[in-house]
């Protein structure tokens, strides 16, 4: 079945977010990565996401802090980072249908080419001062 409701409130943030997280959890590629580096935080973590994707999507600033310097130090790679999108592209796509969803895939898309390519950057930057 084709959704056809659009994400509207935190309500439909908190699904979108539960579902992803959900299915990253399972997940045999990025599963691990995220339980080892969340363990036992996982509440205060889905919290955390309901605020960013409200500010994000709603414009409803709950949010506050810069996203990525959790994530610097963390094993991954483009693959990680295809795979995740890859989630949350089936994740949306299978509850939401309209302008805000398509939002969402777009700000996660960009999002992820940014941390990829830092994640890169810096590496790169550590390996030259190593030299």
């Amino acid at each position: 079945m084709t959704p056809t409701q659009d994400i509207q409130d935190l309500n439909d943030i908190k699904k979108m977010v539960d579902t992803f997280y959900s299915n990253v959890r399972q997940d045999e590629t990025i599963g691990p990565v995220f339980n080892e580096k969340i363990g036992e935080r996982w509440p205060e973590h889905l919290e955390k996401m309901y605020r960013f994707w409200q500010t994000i999507l709603l414009e409803v600033h709950t949010y506050s802090g810069s996203p990525f310097p959790p994530h610097k130090q963390l094993p991954v790679d483009k693959s990680h980072f295809d795979r995740w999108m890859a989630i949350f592209t089936t994740t949306v796509d299978e509850l939401f249908a309209g302008p805000l969803a398509d939002e969402a895939k777009l700000r996660a898309k960009n999002m992820a080419e940014m941390f990829n390519y830092k994640i890169e950057y810096f590496r790169k930057a550590e390996k030259e001062q190593l030299k």
